[in-house]
């Protein structure tokens, strides 16, 4: 845990299909600041983002959309293709999406921040970075379902990236709180409201 910050920064966390995206909604709506990495990716990754010219010249051009964004389906197919792909990506990637929430952490005049890792548990360096972990859960068999709903995926694919993700296991055993994902709205809204005013109290 940190103590030099001005507030605590809460990581959010949680498998792919979990429902990261809906907790954080639901922080910010609460007053939190949402510090997002995969966000902070996509900007790096878009035309003339800060990661585009290393990226094409460690993986080349056909990673690179016409636009100059990068071809996520491209890079996706070579990362699960590739011994070490994934490992030189993270490693153009990670340092700048650090160094940016690093900076958006610093501005954010809110009582707390979320910041949401989707690869908290796999990344090094993020969970000293934060003062409680937060993950999302909900059981595998139903992440697998809303990930082939939503993107299409089928079931090899889908296996595929949660593989290549820590555990359920292993997220859970970092966690210093919890969120069951697996029910409504509502419940996800009351789950979020009783660890926002917990948060609150850390500020």
């Amino acid at each position: 845990m940190s103590t030099a910050r001005a507030r605590p920064v809460i990581g959010l966390t949680g498998g792919i299909g979990s429902g990261k995206s809906a907790a954080a909604d639901l922080f910010a709506g609460f007053g939190a600041d949402v510090v997002d990495t995969d966000l902070i990716a996509h900007q790096l990754t878009a035309p003339g983002g800060a990661a585009m010219a290393a990226i094409a010249e460690a993986f080349g051009a056909g990673v690179v959309r016409g636009d100059g964004a990068l071809d996520r389906d491209a890079m996706r197919a070579l990362a699960f293709d590739e011994p070490g792909a994934r490992a030189r990506l993270e490693g153009i990637l990670h340092p700048l999406i650090r160094s940016q929430s690093e900076r958006q952490i610093a501005a954010s005049e809110a009582p707390y921040v979320v910041l949401v890792v989707p690869l908290l548990v796999e990344a090094g360096g993020y969970r000293e970075r934060v003062d409680r972990i937060c993950v999302v859960d909900v059981p595998e068999a139903e992440q697998m379902a809303r990930v082939m709903a939503r993107n299409g995926f089928d079931e090899a694919r889908v296996r595929a990236i949660m593989a290549a993700q820590a555990s359920r296991r292993q997220r859970l055993a970092v966690a210093d709180d919890v969120i069951d994902n697996s029910g409504s709205l509502l419940r996800l809204r009351e789950q979020v409201e009783a660890l926002h005013h917990r948060y609150m109290a850390l500020a």
